[in-house]
């Protein structure tokens, strides 16, 4: 039998980890969780969630985060199978259970936090995961933004092939390390992936990416997710979304297409969409003062 892969190191490829001094470890709900926590709680100070895309991890908020925690608090986790949050291998990785996983870890965290969030942003599926939370009561929010939202069923032949092939690649566990593997080889892979979402990243930015896709344990727990991953349900239950939504629209994304931010609009009523000009699928990477100044005046609104 295969072993498991080796996860990420947090004393080696963890080091110079993006906001390292906010990190914590959390044990919850049968995970290992990583999570960074940034501006320091206070009566009525607004504590604001975080929650990162597909295949990425904390460090997609290394910039934002510290602007956010000037006037928030904000939690930023490593989803279930990402970055430094560890996956038992009977983990559940669909969006509910992502959903109830997230739960678990924001009740532990409310007495040391002095409450729960009453803002979230999510990227991409993360917008997902918090909009299912919001729907199932999990998650009381005064208003939920989204960058790139990926709240739909992904359309045509990428619905048809990726997400099946994906069931397929997840169950071998020979698959994550190939790729890991073929990662390593050099920098070149991780570079065409990024320019494949529509954006342009620092140095930085694609080598903490890189870091990320030569890890097999990583590359195991994306391809799990996404074999999990089914967004009908979700589809059926926008309308039902309680609180306030703001779906930020990089122009340039090529990974959820912007078209889809008016298809949600139509099912969510009152959402608003706000457009990032000549920004891609990591818009928030690539101009963060921009997506904090939005979010301030959704709170302020």
């Amino acid at each position: 039998m295969t072993a498991a892969p080796a996860a990420l190191d947090w004393d080696t490829e963890g080091a110079d980890w993006p906001n390292r001094a906010t990190s914590r470890f959390l044990e919850c709900g049968g995970l290992r969780w990583h999570v960074q926590v940034m501006g320091e709680p206070a009566p009525g100070r607004p504590i604001i969630l975080l929650l990162h895309g597909t295949g990425a991890a904390t460090h997609s908020w290394r910039t934002l985060g510290p602007l956010l925690a000037e006037d928030f608090t904000v939690i930023a986790p490593d989803l279930p199978g990402h970055g430094f949050t560890g996956t038992p291998k009977g983990a559940d990785l669909s969006l509910p259970g992502m959903a109830a996983a997230l739960s678990q870890l924001l009740q532990q965290l409310r007495d040391p936090l002095g409450g729960v969030p009453s803002f979230a942003l999510g990227h991409s599926a993360g917008a997902a995961v918090l909009a299912r939370m919001c729907i199932d009561g999990r998650l009381d929010l005064r208003a939920l933004a989204g960058i790139n939202a990926a709240l739909l069923p992904l359309q045509g032949l990428a619905g048809q092939v990726f997400l099946p092939a994906a069931k397929i690649l997840s169950a071998s566990a020979l698959v994550p390390r190939l790729f890991a593997w073929r990662a390593a080889a050099g920098g070149a892979a991780t570079e065409r992936l990024i320019r494949g979402t529509g954006s342009i990243l620092d140095a930085e930015g694609v080598a903490l990416y890189g870091r990320l896709v030569r890890n097999a344990a990583h590359v195991s727990g994306v391809l799990r997710m996404m074999a999990s991953w089914d967004l009908t349900a979700l589809e059926r239950d926008l309308p039902r979304l309680p609180c306030p939504l703001l779906l930020m629209v990089g122009t340039r994304d090529r990974t959820v297409r912007p078209g889809d931010a008016l298809r949600i609009r139509e099912r969510v009523p009152g959402a608003r969409i706000v457009e990032l000009a000549g920004l891609g699928h990591l818009a928030h990477e690539e101009r963060a003062a921009e997506v904090a100044a939005h979010l301030r005046a959704l709170v302020a609104g």
